[in-house]
């Protein structure tokens, strides 16, 4: 099973962008949906966004949608998640997620994943 590995995570002020990354080892995404979720300091964790490797497809969630945007590399090994416009309200633990083909239309459902990462830490100060 592919496992997987967050990065880019850090602290900035409001206004600034990011880039995350999500990487598989062993093997690629290239069969897979990939998805970002985030959980804040007492909330549930919540889907960001997520891109499919049958069409690259991709889905937001109408919080982030046309400040976030989320690609792979033509490899698949690698999947990016930039981040503009942050604000106070999306810090949080930034997690990637995987589920493999067939199944690999994009989910905003936490329980359709059976494969995530560590998690990175995303702080934005005002």
């Amino acid at each position: 099973q592919v496992q997987l590995v967050e990065s880019g995570g850090g602290l900035v002020q409001a206004g600034d962008s990011l880039r995350l990354s999500c990487s598989a080892s062993g093997p690629t995404f290239k069969n897979f949906a990939v998805a970002w979720f985030r959980q804040a300091p007492g909330k549930e964790r919540e889907f960001v966004g997520g891109i499919s490797a049958s069409d690259s497809s991709t889905r937001y969630a109408e919080s982030v949608a046309g400040r976030f945007t989320i690609s792979a590399d033509s490899a698949w090994k690698t999947v990016f998640l930039q981040m503009n416009s942050l604000k106070p309200e999306d810090t949080a633990v930034y997690y990637c997620a995987a589920r493999r083909k067939p199944f690999w239309t994009v989910s905003g459902a936490i329980t359709e994943y059976d494969t995530w990462g560590q998690g990175t830490q995303v702080t934005v100060s005002s």
